[in-house]
């Protein structure tokens, strides 16, 4: 993990750490990305990170696949 400072919303924080028992921003920030970051996306947000900057060459990520 990295230490990183940042201006978070307290209220959401603090419903978040009500409702999942959680001790710290720190605990409920990371809960919160975790959660985030297991979602799926569904076809209209994957539509909507259109010409978001992603920029990488599908064929050479591919190229260690087994045939």
């Amino acid at each position: 993990m990295t230490r990183t400072n940042i201006d978070i919303d307290d209220e959401a924080c603090e419903v978040v750490m009500r409702r999942f028992q959680l001790t710290s921003k720190r605990d409920a920030v990371n809960f919160a990305l975790r959660n985030l970051a297991q979602e799926a996306l569904d076809v209209k947000a994957a539509r909507g990170l259109r010409g978001s900057g992603w920029d990488a060459n599908l064929d050479e990520l591919r190229s260690d696949r087994v045939q």
